[in-house]
Formats: structure tokens, sequence, C-alpha cells
């Protein structure tokens, strides 16, 4: 029996082209499904098979594709459910540890879903075979969309689990390389946390204050902070801030190289809370 998912639809991202990604709340995990003008839709990181299940059948949209960022469980424990439901195709980078991949991807592949294009991006760390979706813009004045898993949060990043600090911030500084307007979805609400953790190194950071206040004030309306931008993300995520020397005063880590602050940020907020 399907439950009723808690379910936000990110009216406002609507595109000209009829695009529109569904933002699905399950815990704290987030899953997305993305759908086109003629009904079909692919879906990220399917933590929940009964909860896409009951929004597709609302929409009345057909699943052809998943798309998976990386193993862990939960993003893919109910992946074999879907597609048995959906009859669907999973794209994803890591065979020997997830079951039922068709496609298997790697740093700069591109996918073909309904004529559109997605970009893989390689942002090993957080494991050693997570990837991102990028979308690019199709109309002039659109924006791009990327899925980042557990690679980058809105103020925050995944742990490098599997890699070195190293590793993720080379990964972290390819997403921040996307064009400003790039709408970020990703893996995980920590949005208030990662800007709790961010204020404790930058107390007097007014934008991550007024951010925390947004992702509060969200949380109590039962609504996503996604998406972020990455412009906003350059901005404020204390994490793609390494290289800045307010950041590295307030660490004082004023010689070190951005790798090493992102490290010792890193290392703080695994402690944090």
């Amino acid at each position: 029996m399907l439950a009723i998912p808690s379910v936000t639809t990110d009216s406002g991202r609507t595109s000209a082209i009829g695009d529109a990604t569904t933002t699905l709340t399950c815990g704290d995990n987030y899953v997305y499904v993305h759908a086109y003008a003629d009904h079909r839709a692919f879906v990220v990181d399917p933590a929940d098979a009964g909860m896409v299940g009951c929004t597709v059948a609302e929409q009345k949209l057909a699943v052809t594709t998943v798309l998976l960022t990386h193993h862990h469980g939960d993003h893919t424990a109910e992946l074999a459910e879907l597609q048995s439901m959906t009859g669907c195709r999973v794209v994803g980078s890591d065979k020997r540890r997830i079951a039922g991949i068709d496609r298997l991807v790697r740093d700069g592949d591109v996918v073909t879903l309904n004529g559109r294009t997605l970009q893989i991006i390689g942002t090993p760390g957080h494991t050693t075979t997570s990837v991102c979706y990028y979308l690019p813009p199709l109309a002039k004045g659109e924006p791009g969309v990327v899925f980042t898993g557990d690679t980058l949060f809105v103020g925050g990043c995944g742990r490098p689990m599997e890699c070195d600090a190293r590793v993720l911030w080379e990964s972290l500084v390819r997403l921040a390389a996307l064009p400003d307007e790039t709408l970020v979805y990703c893996g995980h609400d920590y949005t208030a946390e990662n800007c709790e953790f961010a204020l404790s190194i930058e107390p007097d950071n007014h934008a991550v204050r007024q951010q925390l206040h947004e992702a509060t004030r969200d949380a109590a309306q039962g609504r996503p902070t996604v998406p972020s931008t990455i412009a906003r993300e350059r901005a404020t995520n204390i994490f793609l801030r390494a290289g800045e020397s307010t950041v590295k005063a307030a660490l004082g880590m004023i010689e070190a190289s951005p790798e090493r602050v992102f490290a010792e940020l890193r290392r703080r907020k695994d402690l944090f809370g």
C-alpha cells in the first residue's frame, strides 16, 4: 500500500518549455521527479518508491529513467521496487555496488532524455564513484539544473567517506564553475545545520544569517529549502569559500591553501553539534 508522500511541487520553477521539478521529502532525504511537457519523467535518487508512485500517478506521469548519484542505501534501497512498478531504465556510476543499472556512466558522458542532453559530472569525494547530473538550459533565459546528491548541499557539502578532503574539494570546485543561475537540487535537507555551522565560524555573516532565517521558516511551513543556485552557494556556502581571506582569517589560516582550509572546515563540521 502506497503511503501519502510529503510533496512540494516547485511550481515557480516550471520552465517556459514545460519542464517542472517536484521535490519529495522523505525524512531529510530529497527525491526528485523531473517531468517534461509530454508527461514523461525521470526520477533522481528514489529513497521511497511509494512516494514516487503516488506522485507520478497523481500527475499522470510515465517514469522512463532513474538517475542515481551514488550507491548509499538511503538513495537506492527501493530502486528495485520502482523498477518493478514503472519498467524504467536505471542510470548510475557504480555497477559493483548498485544492482540493476542499465547504463553505466562516467565523468564527461552524456545521456539523452526526451531529446535533451544530460551531462554527467564526476564528483568523487563523498564516495569514489559519486556523480552529479547537469541539465543545461534549453531556452534563452532559462536556468540549467544540477542534481548534486550528497556532494554539494545548500550551505554545505557531504562527508568525504571514501576519499580524502582534497578530492571532494576538487569536485566542489567543478560544481562551483557552473553558470551562476544554475538551480541546485541536493540529496538532503541539512540547510539549517549547515548555516549554524557557518555562523559558528563567521558569526557576523549577515547573508548566512538570512539564509538560516529562510531555512527555519521553510521548515516550519513544511517546505523544502531547494532549489538554491550556484551563485548563492558561491556567496554563502562556507565550504565553497575556503579560498576567501575572511574565512581563512576566521580559522587563523591566512597563509593556508584553499584545500587545507577546506579540510579544516570539513573536520570541524564533522565534530559540530
